[in-house]
């Protein structure tokens, strides 16, 4: 087995924001725009995701799983329309869940995936 690669660290946050184990990428903490409303979080998040990605040569269409965490759970299809334009019909398996954010009054959505390549 390749040794695992870490990418995006932030040393202050004490996390990677891309883990490279095997052919398996680990995501985490995917978020932007957190004063926006929950379509510009959830797009801007999904642009973090891609930037990630790229770092490994990868793209939305290998994330495989995701898990979504809402403030609030009944914006599930306002990330639903987003995914949609986003991911050309490749959808991954997805979880979402609502929780309290640390940020209190702005932070509406956060996702963390796995991506997977052949290669």
């Amino acid at each position: 087995m390749k040794e695992i690669e870490r990418y995006d660290v932030n040393e202050d946050w004490a996390h990677s924001g891309i883990v490279r184990a095997g052919n398996f990428y680990f995501l985490n903490y995917c978020v932007r725009d957190t004063n926006g409303t929950i379509e510009q979080q959830v797009s801007g998040a999904f642009d973090v995701m891609e930037e990630r990605l790229a770092l490994v040569g990868l793209t939305l269409e290998n994330v495989v799983q995701m898990n979504c965490l809402f403030k609030n759970i009944w914006d599930i299809p306002a990330m639903e329309k987003v995914v949609k334009e986003r991911f050309n019909g490749k959808y991954p398996a997805r979880k979402s869940i609502q929780t309290e954010f640390a940020d209190p009054n702005n932070l509406l959505f956060q996702v963390d995936a796995v991506a997977y390549s052949a290669e």
